[in-house]
């Protein structure tokens, strides 16, 4: 009978724990957040495999010499290797609060004489091996090993983020570069025509088909081409600088491919639904830092309940009572204890205010995480969009602009009407586009590479 009312005592007790939490498996805030409430039923949605954000970025940086430097750069980066480490010390961490159940051993010997009135002094000594085991009857320990495990998660998400983040930054100083060297071939190359012009242009003021004002322009526009190539040429060497570092080396000049082609997942213009977001890691790692600080919050709770420890000591002795016994002989006892808190409720008090509002601030950073990625899903791919629709344009710009270099050479050449600056604005306009055509190709790139990220890519 009594170990009736004892069983029906322990499930009452249960049941009132319980409807406070300290033994609730985390989950979705859904009713305290409709962000919170749309990102967990986007999440239940089946996704495809094979789209961007579960496409490792083998799939999408094709470049074999691009994929060379991004395996230096994930084998030597710090920052990866620092993140690695995170996982490893929130998996020891996780380790140590599951070992939380398994009772505490310890040996601990001791010895000592005395001598009262000039008596003669006599040794004892203790030699036991004590135990102690913390029953969790009240989820003390069960929070904090749910807790770790969320850190664990966590942890392997920032890592995922911070591969993610070094895989496109290579990718993007990459692509940078080879826009870079294609810019300064094109002006190299657009200057050695112009020292052409410039040579026909003194040639033609010698024959009087042209003033000494119609030369000077001519050399001032190739100065003015040649002095933005060392520009271009510092650009490369900040870029080179950038990769060395990233690669976790001394600086040095990478090779890049002249390449400008890359192929585009069909599938990117039609849009990202809200369902892969739950594979980018930063969202992945806010949600779980959410967890955390909702197992933080169930053990302050906890911190209100008692403590039951039970504790066992043996060993051998020659300390009997008050007398010293040679040869000594074994004991064994055992104890329980419940330690309840009293005059530390105020400061339980405090400690639940204090993980309620890092749990609230927690859920803040969470909503904050799921809108910044929409947003960057957003903006890469309007980017993408759009740099798509300007690079038409453009190629139609520099078509006409190669037809009026060719009129307006003509022109002055066989029209005394026409003057040298229409032939200076033609083949400066030309230049500009053509300029512009290789900073576009370099925006769809990095808009891919922004768009990839922002679903959580670099897998």
């Amino acid at each position: 009978m009594n170990k009736i009312k004892i069983c029906a005592a322990g499930a009452v007790m249960a049941f009132a724990f319980s409807s406070c939490h300290i033994y609730k498996k985390y989950e979705l805030p859904v009713e305290e957040s409709q962000i919170a409430a749309d990102f967990n039923k986007a999440a239940q949605e089946r996704v495809d495999s094979t789209a961007l954000p579960f496409l490792g970025w083998e799939d999408i940086f094709k470049d074999p010499k691009l994929q060379t430097l991004i395996r230096l750069a994930l084998a030597n980066n710090k920052d990866l290797e620092n993140a690695k480490l995170n996982v490893d010390i929130a998996n020891a961490q996780l380790q140590g609060a599951k070992l939380s159940y398994f009772p505490s051993l310890a040996f601990t010997p001791n010895g000592g004489t005395s001598s009262i009135g000039g008596s003669h002094m006599q040794w004892s000594y203790t030699l036991p091996l004590a135990a102690q085991w913390e029953i969790d009857a009240f989820a003390k320990i069960l929070n904090r090993k749910r807790g770790a495990k969320m850190s664990v998660e966590m942890a392997q998400a920032y890592e995922q983020a911070t591969r993610s983040q070094i895989v496109c930054g290579v990718a993007n100083i990459y692509y940078s570069l080879v826009m870079l060297y294609q810019q300064i071939d094109l002006t190299r190359r657009t200057a050695e025509i112009w020292k052409e012009q410039v040579e026909s242009m003194e040639l033609l003021k010698e024959a009087g088909r042209t003033n000494e004002a119609a030369v000077v322009q001519s050399r001032a526009n190739l100065y003015n081409i040649q002095a933005s190539i060392p520009t271009m040429e510092n650009s490369v060497n900040t870029l080179q600088n950038s990769l060395s570092l990233l690669l976790n080396t001394y600086p040095q000049t990478w090779d890049v491919s002249s390449e400008m082609s890359f192929d585009v997942p069909s599938e990117v213009v039609a849009g990202i639904p809200m369902s892969y977001l739950s594979a980018r890691p930063d969202v992945r790692a806010a949600e779980r830092n959410l967890a955390v600080a909702y197992y933080a919050t169930n053990s302050a709770r906890a911190a209100f309940y008692p403590s039951i420890m039970i504790s066992a000591q043996g060993g051998f002795t020659n300390l009997i009572g008050s007398m010293i016994k040679n040869p000594g002989e074994w004991f064994i006892q055992l104890a329980g204890q419940l330690t309840a808190p009293i005059f530390s409720r105020g400061q339980n008090i405090a400690s639940l205010k204090a993980a309620k509002a890092q749990q609230a601030q927690a859920l803040n950073n969470f909503e904050y995480s799921v809108l910044a990625a929409s947003a960057d899903v957003s903006d890469a791919l309007v980017s993408y969009n759009k740099s798509e629709e300007k690079r038409q344009l453009l190629e139609l710009q520099v078509d006409q602009l190669e037809k009026s270099v060719d009129y307006t050479n003509e022109l002055f050449m066989y029209n005394p009407g026409t003057t040298y600056l229409e032939v200076l604005t033609a083949r400066s306009g030309l230049l500009n586009a053509q300029l512009a055509c290789i900073a576009n190709w370099h925006e769809k790139a990095a808009a891919l590479i922004s768009l990839y990220q922002a679903v959580g890519g670099g897998r």
